[in-house]
């Protein structure tokens, strides 16, 4: 699952790193993740794994690292 989410992340993330870079606790924000790349990335995970993330699951500490996004997916069954 993890794969899946880096390469989401790579093409929709706009990260000034290369995702192979990038370590699961690596801040997303700080790497250069804004919010209209977050929603970008939200939307292509929802695709990609046929889920849909509640409201309460839409904030920055979901989107902030790889480790948040994949424990986020994994709980919403993706």
């Amino acid at each position: 699952m993890e794969e899946p989410i880096r390469e989401i992340v790579a093409r929709h993330g706009r990260l000034t790193r290369a995702i192979s870079e990038v370590a699961g606790g690596d801040d997303l924000y700080s790497l250069g993740l804004t919010s209209h790349a977050a929603v970008n990335v939200m939307l292509a995970i929802e695709d990609r794994f046929a889920i849909e993330f509640p409201d309460s699951d839409m904030s920055k500490n979901t989107f902030g690292t790889l480790d948040s996004i994949v424990a986020t997916v994994r709980r919403l069954g993706g």
